[in-house]
């Protein structure tokens, strides 16, 4: 077992949004454009961070969350308006996303990259949980109210993400003993699903449905498939 040594995913997300500073007092300090100042080749929300709760979806009986399990995001969308009005479009881009999900699904390394799954009896262990990293693809179908000079406004974009696993790991602190786990095996490499965000003005309630599983199937708790998902609930910010 090794221990972990990829970079935290909450110091990636401060980082990142340390960067978009200069950009947001840059935007903000432009004002409100005039008519004959127009620019009809505008593009709306470029870049995007965002934050969710990881809801476990198609999970066994015996299984269950243990505590806030969170999701972090960003990334650039190019934005490809479709009519005149530059108000209908598309959007394609790329991301980061990091993961961390508390759990009483109890994974250990049994040697040579095979895995054991068992439940993990309340009040044995104070932290359990995987976190996963991942770059994205998105994909989106995008209305929005806006114009050149009108920067509130509703949107609603639905679309897809493709996602590639970057790392994973495993924290287990409780009985019998601590240990800390790296790009276990078990993982699907690749995670995609349908997303949805609507709101008004910068901030947006986002939706994203997994449809592949997070575990491969020859992962087994008592002898049945892990075939548990991901449901994703929270805000997203967009920027220019």
């Amino acid at each position: 077992m090794n221990l972990i040594t990829y970079p935290p995913g909450k110091s990636v997300f401060i980082s990142f949004l340390l960067c978009l500073l200069p950009i947001i007092i840059f935007s903000q300090s432009q004002g409100e454009t005039t008519d004959d100042q127009i620019d009809t080749k505008y593009r709306e929300d470029q870049f995007y961070v965002g934050i969710t709760y990881n809801l476990l979806n198609n999970i066994a009986d015996e299984i269950a969350q243990t505590g806030f399990s969170s999701g972090f995001h960003f990334g650039f969308i190019r934005d490809f308006p479709l009519n005149e009005s530059r108000n209908f479009g598309v959007g394609i881009g790329i991301g980061y996303s990091a993961n961390s999900v508390n759990h009483n699904l109890l994974i250990q390394d049994t040697g040579q990259n095979d895995y054991s799954y068992t439940i993990a009896e309340d009040g044995t262990f104070s932290k359990n949980k995987f976190s996963l990293h991942l770059v994205e693809l998105p994909f989106e179908f995008r209305w929005r109210s806006s114009t050149a000079t009108n920067y509130k406004f509703w949107r609603v974009y639905a679309g897809f993400k493709f996602g590639y696993v970057l790392s994973s790991s495993i924290k287990y602190r409780g009985e019998p003993k601590d240990f800390k786990l790296k790009n276990i095996d078990d993982f699907n490499k690749v995670a995609y699903g349908l997303t949805l965000t609507a709101g008004y003005d910068k901030f947006n309630i986002h939706l994203y449905y997994m449809l592949n599983h997070i575990f491969k199937d020859e992962s087994r708790l008592n002898n049945q498939v892990i075939d548990m998902s991901f449901i994703k609930l929270g805000l997203m910010l967009y920027i220019l």
